[in-house]
């Protein structure tokens, strides 16, 4: 069963947030060929200043990672 977890930072709309969630869900059921009763997805929200701690435990150096984000976290302070 696939589960997308979704960690940005804060300041998108609800309906920004159901469209990403859709958007997910369709390409998980396309790419891997399951029911979307199969899929859930979450998406977290995070100040500038949470983020560092995020990006740092989360992102940097993360053995899952499958796209590395090509910026410097601190512009977000």
């Amino acid at each position: 069963m696939p589960h997308i977890s979704v960690k940005m930072i804060e300041g998108r709309s609800e309906e920004q947030k159901k469209a990403l969630a859709a958007a997910l869900q369709k390409a998980l059921t396309d790419t891997l060929g399951c029911a979307d009763m199969w899929v859930s997805v979450s998406i977290d929200d995070y100040s500038g200043k949470q983020w560092q701690d995020v990006f740092e435990k989360d992102i940097k150096g993360s053995k899952h990672l499958y796209k590395e984000p090509e910026y410097d976290p601190k512009i977000l302070l």
